[in-house]
């Protein structure tokens, strides 16, 4: 595709489309030198404008003759340093953060590490008036994408209806021993016991039932590398489910067999994917699987 760009005064690259395309396409061809998330943060932080407009769709049509517009300035959010989580995506309705294992979603007893107390630092060194909203949990050990909202009416426009305003969440783990079947689903009631262990049963047993849908990226005979996809969020469900199939989670103390290749919980939210609670846009997001995971199966 044939391109011009000329280097704008306001802090834009400015570029005119040669032929037909989507949005993402075209800057994934244009944009040389940046990779795919990057470009995709890019839209998704309103970095790109079509004709003056800012546009966030990925598959926004482009006619020749269109003007593109790159944002070459850095945003709050990429001057934001923290060893615990990173800014992938803000908006004066939401921000999605990529937390790492280690820290909490939101307080819990006396521990002050977490995410929302992070936040809210981040938000008042800015002079954002606003504060974080949890929407859902990630546990201490689990790594990956968590969405919070700025203000409570955000929150709960995504509480209200989060099964539907999400609509795709995946992970992916690194499981103890060879699995066996390339995909397949595991149903159960989840309940939990007065020392707050959950216990899955195949017939109800008053506690919530769980839908977990599982896929094998790769396999060895020590571990396997499984993406899942989940009907339902309740708690500890990957990892309660994949200790059903014999295969638990690796580095889980809690449900696991005491396989621990990475020290760490190896379970890592990779993808989460929703509509804009405001805009109703499409948002999706996708983080790498952890390099301590796919170095075992090299």
């Amino acid at each position: 595709m044939k391109t011009n760009r000329t280097n704008g005064q306001e802090g834009y690259a400015h570029y005119q489309v040669g032929q037909a395309a989507k949005l993402l396409d075209w800057l994934m061809e244009n944009l040389k030198g940046e990779s795919r998330t990057k470009i995709k943060a890019t839209l998704q932080g309103h970095g790109i404008k079509v004709n003056g407009k800012e546009r966030t769709r990925f598959d926004h049509p482009l006619a020749p003759g269109d003007r593109i517009s790159v944002s070459l300035t850095k945003k709050n959010r990429d001057q934001f340093k923290s060893r615990y989580l990173k800014i992938v995506y803000e908006d004066r309705h939401l921000v999605v953060i990529e937390k790492q294992a280690g820290i909490l979603s939101m307080a819990a007893g006396h521990s002050s590490l977490n995410v929302k107390t992070v936040l809210d630092g981040y938000f008042r060194q800015t002079r954002q008036r606003c504060t974080a909203h949890v929407v859902h949990r990630l546990d201490r050990d689990t790594s990956g994408l968590l969405v919070y909202a700025k203000d409570k009416e955000t929150e709960l426009a995504m509480e209200s209806d989060w099964h539907h305003i999400v609509y795709d969440r995946r992970y992916v783990a690194v499981v103890s021993g060879e699995m066996e079947q390339d995909e397949g689903t595991v149903a159960s009631w989840l309940k939990d016991n007065k020392a707050y262990i959950t216990y899955s049963s195949d017939t109800d047993n008053g506690g919530k039932y769980a839908v977990t849908h599982y896929h094998v990226l790769r396999r060895t005979t020590d571990y396997s590398l499984v993406e899942y996809r989940l009907e339902t969020g309740r708690k500890n469900q990957i990892r309660v489910h994949s200790a059903d199939l014999g295969h638990p989670v690796c580095g889980d103390i809690k449900y696991g067999n005491g396989d621990d290749p990475c020290g760490r919980l190896c379970l890592h939210a990779y993808i989460l994917c929703f509509y804009h609670p405001v805009t109703h846009e499409r948002m999706e997001f996708e983080t790498p699987i952890p390099p301590a995971f796919l170095h075992l199966f090299k």
